[in-house]
This record gives structure tokens, C-alpha cells and sequence, in this order.
């Protein structure tokens, strides 16, 4: 019997209302409200978007900035409702979006992996159980029983993907994150990841590095302008990706 895809795409489109100006007065306001022109339009992030990922693959998803890889992991994730199109998900999830979503700047990190793991669906005694191991591999020292707005981004990450990985998802969304922080913690990471894949989970990452999405992923998507471009192996995804990333100037000189 066949099981149910990890993820299912179908169809996603996402679009945002993008406002041009802005009144600075009460007037402004009062005058343009009698104003037949609109001072805004539509902006499509993403556009008919549909893939499918089976469990324990990892999928890369490569593009230039401002393509749509983020959008489309918050689609996925739900942190936006897509426009049009549909999002199915199999198993639990933990995203890694952006850097420190979720973290309470307020609260100590202690005080942080339980309020995530509750966010996760986790009970506080389960986070506890968890607590140590998370704090072992996230290495803040001291920092842990300080507040997180006094965190560096390499803090941020840290702890937010030991977090992520620690409470065991079926599906890890991992978004550009590992840009963040000193080499070596980053080679932890994505030894961590190696060990998902291992044990079955399915990931989706989101890299700028072609290197990485080779060595760990065995599919890749490359988005262009919103719309998926490639949909094939690693290899052949950082090729696609390579050539459409070219300078236009290296483009000319080859065919000359």
C-alpha cells in the first residue's frame, strides 16, 4: 500500500496588496478617499505552485532573492493562507523561518524552549524531559537564563534549531537559517539534518549555498519570479540554477 505524500502542493498561488503611498495628514487621507485612482496594487509572491515530497527525502529549494523560497515555506508551514491553491501536510511539523519567530525577546531562553515546545503541541513536562539536551546542543552558556533580546543572531539560531530538531517532527522547514553563526556550529547543524534524513524525516531547505543543497538534499526546486522553473535531482537543479544566475555579461561571452 502506498503512503501519503509528506507534503502535497497543489496549485498554490500567493499574492499581496502592495500600498504605493501613504497619506502623511488627516487631509491627505480625507482628500484621496474621493479619489477615484488606487494608490495600491496586487503583488503575485507565488504562482501556481505544485510539488509533491514524499517522506524522508530532502528537498532544496533555490532562487535568486526575492523568488519566492520564503514565501512559499510560510505558505507551507501556514503562516500565510494562500490565496488560491491548497497545502497538505502528513505528519507534525517544525518550521525555522525567521530568525528568532516565536521567541519572546522578554523571556529568558529557559523560559522560551517551553513556550516553543508548547507552541509545538508539546506539554511542559515533555519540554523538561527535553530541556537538557536542548541546552547542550544550542552551547549559549550563561546565556540560557538571560533575556533573548540580549541574544547575538548566532544565539538566535542556535537555540531555535535546537529546539526545532530536538522535539523530533515528522517535516523540518529550514530556511536560510544556517547562513547564520561560526562554521562550526553550522557543520552541526547540518550533521543534525544528515541524522533526520537517516531517520526517515522529510525536510525542505532553503539554501543560497548550491554546495550544501548537493551534499545533503536529493531533489531540489529552483523558483524563479514566483513560479517553480526546475524540478529535478540536486545536480541537475544547481545547474539549472547556475545558469539562470549567470551574469548577463558571462551569458553574452558564451555564445561569442
Amino acid at each position: 500500500m502506498l503512503q501519503p505524500a509528506a507534503v502535497t502542493v497543489k496549485n498554490v498561488t500567493q499574492s499581496f496588496r502592495v500600498i504605493h503611498e501613504r497619506p502623511d495628514t488627516v487631509r491627505e487621507l480625507f482628500a484621496r478617499f474621493f479619489q477615484s485612482r488606487t494608490s495600491y496594487q496586487d503583488f503575485l509572491a507565488i504562482s501556481d505552485v505544485s510539488f509533491t515530497l514524499e517522506k524522508g527525502h530532502m528537498l532544496g529549494i533555490l532562487g535568486r532573492n526575492g523568488s519566492g523560497k520564503s514565501t512559499l515555506l510560510k505558505v507551507i508551514a501556514g503562516v500565510y493562507k494562500p490565496s488560491s491553491g491548497s497545502v497538505q501536510l502528513n505528519g507534525s511539523i517544525a518550521p525555522l523561518l525567521e530568525l528568532g519567530a516565536g521567541m519572546q525577546p522578554e523571556l529568558t531562553g529557559r523560559q522560551n524552549i517551553i513556550l516553543n515546545g508548547l507552541l509545538l503541541g508539546y506539554s511542559k513536562r515533555e519540554m523538561r524531559m527535553r530541556e537538557q539536551a536542548i541546552i547542550d546542543f544550542a552551547d549559549v552558556g550563561d546565556f540560557i537564563d538571560a533575556p533573548v533580546k540580549q541574544y547575538s543572531s548566532g544565539m538566535y539560531m542556535r537555540l531555535a534549531f535546537a529546539v526545532a530538531t530536538e522535539v523530533d517532527p515528522d517535516i523540518l522547514i529550514v530556511d536560510e537559517i544556517l547562513a547564520v553563526g561560526d562554521f562550526a556550529f553550522s557543520q552541526k547543524c547540518l550533521e543534525r539534518l544528515r541524522q533526520f534524513r537517516q531517520a526517515g524525516k522529510t525536510i525542505l531547505f532553503v539554501s543560497h549555498s548550491a554546495q550544501q543543497v548537493l551534499d545533503y538534499c536529493d531533489r531540489a526546486l529552483v523558483l524563479n519570479c514566483g513560479s517553480v522553473v526546475f524540478d529535478g535531482t540536486a545536480d541537475e537543479a544547481v545547474k539549472f540554477y547556475k545558469g539562470i544566475s549567470a551574469p548577463a555579461e558571462a551569458v553574452v561571452e558564451a555564445f561569442i
